[in-house]
């Protein structure tokens, strides 16, 4: 017989196609230890646990790999188990994986709780101030250690224990699979985060990303930065390498969030952003679209077109240019009348860039960008880069 989650008919409608939810490691977490502990102090085989999720949806977790070390009087000493985790039709880098619990009794201690609560192998560390736990703690946010605690302490007021309870969490090859991740990023090292607020996973929901980069700059502001430099992914990360003028100190990545990330700044009081991006994902902005997935927005060869034309350039050209399929086929079209019409069309791309972003902000921070493309190098900047770039250095 299949195993019931009670997340059958648990789904959300996007782009016209169904997914399917999923539970939290959060989740996976607390179901293991309250069917370790209960199998440590009632003494009984556990194989389903009932888990009630923040959201207020049941889950009913099949338990594996259940090992249980007994002492010399034959009853159980440590209890360790696991749950799978199953991220739904979410891409997650944990799906699939078991998030393990290992619970034993230990001697109450008037000055701790009487649920102890740690991180064991493939469980990150925190090591920068600014996030939920500590520094030196084990990462496993607030909700879900509120509920491991809740459900440890029920299965002990069952059976009438009033000593302690030590319950590590563990997720083997979690340190290779957080280089997948945020954490590293945000300070968290050693291994993954043990996550979820509501308990369940909606699937591609943009809201754990959009966490992600506002708990990122949090931690940047929290740690001195008024200045930020902010690129969009990978290629923009590189060229900003390539950059000796640049200070480093205080960077991160902003997907393709541009306004959400300009509203944070300003939400967390950030004086400054300078954008280091690829003309592929700017050349939108000019355009005023500040989500730039290309399935929200393109335009990018009729932005280009129309930055070409207010340069001077020809009607004939331009018609080429709005045939193009991606922008450094624009740039080479362009290009080929001289390094002049490219460094033109350039500029009027970043008046439109600082034009949009500085609207996004209604001016309450300053607002710049670099531009560059693969093949051709930087092409241009906003009016007052090089004020950020001693800005940037200054902190």
């Amino acid at each position: 017989m299949e195993h019931k989650t009670g997340l059958e008919d648990a789904y959300v409608i996007k782009d016209n196609k169904r997914l399917r939810m999923g539970y939290t490691t959060g989740s996976c977490a607390a179901a293991a230890a309250k069917a370790g502990t209960r199998m440590l102090l009632g003494e009984e085989y556990v194989e389903e646990a009932a888990l009630m999720t923040p959201k207020g949806i049941l889950l009913h977790l099949l338990i594996e790999d259940i090992q249980i070390t007994r002492g010399d009087d034959g009853r159980p000493r440590e209890v360790s188990c696991a749950v799978r985790k199953d991220g739904g039709d979410d891409p997650d880098a944990t799906h699939g994986i078991l998030i393990y619990a290992t619970v034993r009794k230990c001697p109450p201690d008037p000055g701790k709780p009487t649920v102890v609560i740690d991180g064991g192998p493939g469980v990150g560390r925190v090591t920068k101030p600014g996030l939920a736990e500590p520094v030196g703690a084990a990462a496993i946010n607030p909700v879900p250690r509120q509920m491991i605690d809740q459900e440890v302490r029920a299965q002990c007021s069952e059976f009438s224990y009033t000593g302690g309870i030590q319950v590590t969490i563990s997720i083997p090859k979690g340190e290779q699979i957080a280089a997948k991740t945020f954490n590293p990023r945000l300070g968290i090292l050693g291994g993954l985060s043990v996550l979820g607020t509501s308990g369940i996973v909606v699937p591609m929901s943009e809201d754990a990303l959009l966490a992600s980069i506002r708990l990122e700059m949090q931690m940047l502001v929290e740690s001195g930065a008024r200045y930020l430099l902010i690129t969009p992914g990978n290629y923009g990360e590189a060229f900003a390498s390539q950059m000796p003028e640049l200070d480093r100190s205080f960077e991160m990545k902003c997907s393709n969030y541009v306004g959400e990330t300009i509203d944070m700044a300003v939400e967390l009081g950030v004086k400054g952003i300078l954008f280091v991006a690829h003309i592929g994902k700017f050349i939108k902005v000019s355009g005023g679209i500040m989500n730039t997935h290309s399935k929200n927005a393109d335009s990018r060869a009729e932005l280009m077109t129309a930055a070409y034309l207010r340069a001077g350039g020809s009607l004939e050209t331009a018609r080429g240019l709005l045939e193009t399929i991606t922008t450094e086929e624009a740039l080479d079209l362009i290009r080929s009348e001289g390094k002049e019409m490219l460094a033109d069309t350039m500029r009027q791309v970043c008046e439109k860039i600082e034009f949009y972003l500085q609207n996004r902000c209604k001016g309450a921070i300053l607002t710049q960008a670099v531009i560059f493309s693969q093949v051709h190098g930087k092409l241009g900047e906003t009016s007052q880069v090089q004020q950020m770039l001693g800005l940037l250095k200054s902190r």
